[in-house]
């Protein structure tokens, strides 16, 4: 007589309910799918339509919520996976800004998925890259998810023939792969994806904005199998006016740039071939139905003026300035200075990604308590004595000049040469002291209480930029002057009193040349 089986060991043997209640609903979905099969296919012709039709197999128990951003995204994708930017005579290159949060990541995943299946491009290679190499193994687990599906396989089925966790391959030759940006070497593709690049926590670092730029400049831009066809697709948030996308603006590289920013600002409505911004009134939202405007007020308190300029806003820095704001200062014809002071930041070189070699002429009216920007200059050369002694000249003896001195002998050096080279001057060299935030804090504070004029004249523009981008500008050169000039005025019981100072000759007179 054969023994009957324990509970415990029918448990063992017998599927859970939660295995054939998931057995259950994946024949439904099969059986519904293989009724309905060409009408799905037909619903998938364009991205936008996959993602909606696809999305149940990522997130099932997450409602999909449409917007406009997606179309307009997806159709750029779908134009360049249709040669519709070579046929334009445009290059195969998309930048596009979005705020975080608006499903961007996820839209990539489902691009490469969607040339493979209803795009009928199964062969297409493509490379994954992001900062976070967790972002990077989380979008790949979600391809693998996707095209190894029921779903997928039985509406486009595709052998895959190697998976493991950074490369997934099919029969016919095509494959996503994916790697930490920093890392981003060897191996061509038809799709390079560069996903975030930057860290939030890095992007203010010189030093790793430059290694983000080498590696995209050196490594990423070559790692095409076709360079006149295949696709670069930069997808990021602005956190530096060099980052990435700053590279990319400012050297004016052959990309389709698609800017949206969370609230909308029609002055800077993103137009290309392809579509267009559909906003139409000032702070318009972006995405209403997942942020809201109270989700959107509460996060931007939290985040602070200079994380929403460039996350949310796509600017790298606020509209009216982070530190100091253009409203501040008022432009005037003439200057009522009384005493003035030229000071200088130096560079030596004439790259034109490189720092520039600036002056500003300071002036201060005491009865008026007014301090007078009376003249900007910056330039690139190699060597900036020729013109520190021209500019010298054309101000006259009567304006003091404070030049900075390097630390070190070299900078001890360069200093008395440049004093040597302005006999006859007011002159004095120091070493800076603490960082350029701190030094053009007392500026700062001037400049709030609406204490700061500026003459008028065609360096306005640039000076004012750069201020209204500081610190998070990419040049500070003009602003490190401006503080370097302050510092030769000192407060002293509400009244403005001239700092000790080495001459090379007697004072001239102040009150008569306005330069």
């Amino acid at each position: 007589m054969m023994n009957s089986l324990s509970l415990q060991e029918l448990e063992r043997v017998l599927p859970s309910a939660e295995a054939i209640s998931q057995e259950m609903a994946r024949r439904r979905t099969s059986l519904a799918l293989a009724q309905d099969a060409e009408s799905v296919k037909g619903r998938c012709k364009s991205l936008a339509s996959f993602i909606r039709e696809a999305w149940h197999v990522l997130l099932p128990d997450t409602p999909y919520v449409h917007n406009w951003h997606l179309d307009l995204i997806c159709r750029h994708l779908e134009a360049v996976t249709r040669g519709e930017f070579l046929a334009r005579g445009l290059q195969n290159r998309l930048l596009l800004n979005v705020p975080p949060g608006t499903m961007k990541s996820l839209v990539m995943v489902f691009w490469t998925a969607w040339e493979w299946g209803p795009e009928g491009l199964p062969g297409i290679q493509a490379t994954a890259t992001s900062f976070k190499e967790d972002n990077c193994t989380r979008d790949q687990n979600r391809f693998r998810k996707l095209v190894k599906s029921d779903w997928f396989q039985k509406l486009w089925p595709v052998d895959i023939v190697k998976d493991s966790e950074e490369w997934i391959e099919n029969s016919r030759g095509g494959w996503r792969k994916t790697s930490a940006y920093q890392s981003l070497t060897g191996g061509r593709s038809d799709r390079l994806i560069i996903d975030d690049p930057h860290s939030v926590d890095t992007a203010e670092s010189d030093a790793d904005r430059e290694k983000a730029e080498r590696t995209f400049r050196e490594s990423a831009t070559s790692r095409l199998n076709d360079p006149g066809k295949s696709a670069i697709i930069v997808i990021m948030q602005r956190l530096h006016e060099k980052d990435i996308s700053g590279v990319i603006l400012s050297a004016k590289m052959p990309y389709v740039h698609v800017m949206l920013p969370m609230r909308f600002e029609p002055e800077r409505r993103s137009i290309s071939p392809f579509g267009e911004d559909p906003r139409t009134y000032e702070g318009e939202l972006l995405f209403t139905e997942r942020f809201p405007e109270s989700v959107v007020d509460r996060d931007e308190a939290a985040m602070g003026s200079h994380a929403t300029a460039g996350q949310h806003q796509q600017r790298p820095a606020p509209r009216g300035g982070l530190r100091f704001k253009r409203h501040w200062f008022t432009i005037v014809k003439v200057s009522t200075a009384q005493r003035r002071v030229r000071a200088w930041d130096l560079a030596a070189s004439e790259k034109k990604t490189s720092a520039y070699t600036a002056a500003v002429r300071l002036g201060h009216d005491p009865k008026r308590r007014k301090f007078i920007v009376e003249h900007v200059m910056r330039t690139r050369v190699p060597n900036p004595e020729p013109v520190i002694v021209n500019i010298a000249s054309q101000d006259g003896k009567g304006v003091e000049i404070d030049l900075p001195q390097d630390p070190g002998q070299a900078g001890k050096i360069q200093a008395k040469a440049l004093v040597g080279a302005l006999a006859g001057y007011i002159v004095k060299a120091s070493p800076e002291s603490g960082d350029k935030l701190a030094r053009a804090e007392p500026v700062i504070a001037q400049a709030e209480a609406m204490n700061i004029e500026i003459v008028e004249g065609d360096w306005n523009e640039a000076f004012l930029d750069e201020l209204e981008k500081f610190p998070s500008g990419a040049y500070k050169d003009q602003v490190d002057a401006l503080s370097r000039a302050f510092g030769r005025f000192i407060m002293s019981k509400g009244a403005i009193v001239a700092m000790p100072i080495i001459t090379t000759a007697p004072s001239g007179n102040y009150g008569d040349n306005n330069g």
